[in-house]
């Protein structure tokens, strides 16, 4: 059985890079770790990234995995990028509300819509 070497699909589409979870659940330290590995690589290959990242296939996030979006989006607007969330099912979004996320990060419905933003 091959080892899955990455937890996550990106795309480029009109210079937007698409990031998709490939895990539904982003609870443990592991997979938080490897997952904020993955994206750092992502935004520092690409100074002025315009990201998004969709969670479509996510259903459980833990609040490390907040934390670590924040770690993210700051690295983003450093390196002179942006960060789109789209796709955050009804039980997640509840998370980035009651922690006033949803007020940090530019949130949309659907990968469409947060691309047309940029």
């Amino acid at each position: 059985m091959a080892e899955q070497a990455t937890r996550l699909k990106t795309n480029d589409f009109d210079g937007v890079k698409i990031v998709e979870f490939s895990d539904r659940k982003i609870l443990d330290e592991l997979c938080i770790l490897e997952i904020q590995e993955e994206l750092s690589r992502v935004v520092e290959q690409a100074p002025g990234l315009k990201l998004v990242l969709t969670f479509k296939n996510v259903e459980h996030l833990s609040s490390a995995a907040l934390g670590m979006l924040i770690t993210l989006r700051k690295k983003v607007e450093e390196g002179g990028g942006r960060l789109r969330l789209s796709d955050i099912n009804p039980q997640i979004f509840e998370v980035f509300k009651i922690t006033r996320l949803n007020k940090v990060f530019d949130i949309y419905p659907s990968i469409d819509k947060a691309r047309e933003s940029f």
